[in-house]
């Protein structure tokens, strides 16, 4: 999972760039998840050609929905969010998606919540400061704490003349994007959760949600710019990007967060999305020269300190569940009838 993060963070510095230079943002979702699909759609037909189980219209059905909210709109969402922010604030929104993850398992049985005990207490707690950390994240911006000359005379030409009014627009405009890509985000664990076990080939199904998010990203394209010199690369940073973000972030990382998901469960799988920022920072502030502003600080720091709390109280249960049960196993065997032994011995003059 970490090595999932990383990449995500590295995808995230390649897409801020291609933004900057004037790149359609669905132009670029439509074509990297056209690389991940032609990259695992090979690998999932010969490897699990023999462990494939019949694919149904209930599951081609539930690979449909998964893209819309976990590729295809929660990528253009990001991707505006990036636009209108920073790669590095962008980043600190998905600190909220195990938080977010948590509360939708809770009505699906997927988590449950003990209020009585020590674990449902942590869980419960960790959620709210959680929640308290991205209202400020959202709500305060704060004085930035690193002035990158550099950076100000490269985007001086889109903000030298702008209102500060204006600015405060675009910010919300962008929190109000990465919130919904967020909310999207959180909500593909879950639903991950339950194709993994219904159709548990990786490659295959990651495959068919790539094809299915890029022909639905393509689609909005074509509805919202009817300008087809968008779909023309400009440079080769376009292309390394696409092939990059293709092959790491829609592909191998989704495959990744498929297999984790199987194995360990939505939750303990978006508890690893906070590496993302952390990681972003640091390539986003010296490479890209971006500004680390306070309240993005401090509210990232209150949202991992709480859903560290929410992960102490998951530990706990855990652990708690595991006594029980060996526990229950004990009392088992203990309470097992013992049988009588009867040892047979042979007489010498038995024939």
């Amino acid at each position: 999972m970490i090595a999932v993060e990383f990449g995500f963070a590295t995808v995230n510095i390649f897409l801020k760039k291609v933004l900057e230079e004037g790149m359609n943002d669905l132009v670029f979702i439509t074509c990297r998840l056209l690389v991940a699909t032609i990259l695992l759609a090979p690998i999932g037909y010969f490897w699990e050609r023999n462990s494939r189980p019949k694919l149904t219209l209930r599951i081609l059905f539930c690979l449909f929905f998964s893209a819309i909210v976990g590729t295809s709109l929660t990528q253009y969402f990001f991707l505006l969010g990036i636009q209108y922010t920073s790669a590095t604030f962008a980043c600190a929104f998905i600190n909220m998606v195990p938080v977010i993850t948590f509360v939708i398992a809770l009505p699906f049985g997927l988590e449950t919540v003990d209020i009585k005990g020590i674990s449902g207490k942590a869980k419960v707690v960790g959620t709210l400061v959680c929640i308290g950390g991205a209202m400020l994240l959202t709500l305060y911006k704060g004085m930035p704490l690193f002035d990158h000359s550099y950076s100000q005379a490269e985007t001086a030409i889109n903000v030298m003349h702008m209102h500060p009014t204006r600015k405060t627009e675009r910010w919300t405009f962008g929190t109000i994007a990465l919130t919904v890509g967020t909310l999207l985000w959180a909500s593909w664990f879950p639903i991950q959760s339950y194709i993994g076990k219904r159709y548990p080939c990786k490659y295959s199904s990651t495959a068919i949600l790539s094809l299915f998010g890029a022909i639905q990203a393509a689609i909005l394209c074509l509805a919202t710019n009817r300008n087809h010199s968008a779909w023309s690369f400009k440079g080769k940073i376009e292309i390394i990007s696409v092939l990059y973000a293709g092959i790491v972030g829609s592909g191998l990382c989704y495959v990744g967060l498929t297999w984790c998901v199987k194995k360990k469960g939505p939750v303990f799988t978006a508890a690893f999305s906070p590496l993302v920022q952390i990681m972003a920072a640091m390539f986003d502030i010296p490479l890209l020269h971006e500004r680390l502003h306070i309240g993005s600080l401090l509210g990232s720091i209150t949202v991992i300190i709480g859903l560290y709390i929410l992960l102490w109280g998951k530990n706990k249960e855990m652990q708690n569940c595991v006594s029980k049960v060996t526990q229950e196993a004990e009392d088992i065997k203990e309470q097992e009838p013992q049988l009588p032994v009867i040892t047979v011995s042979a007489a010498a003059d038995c024939p």
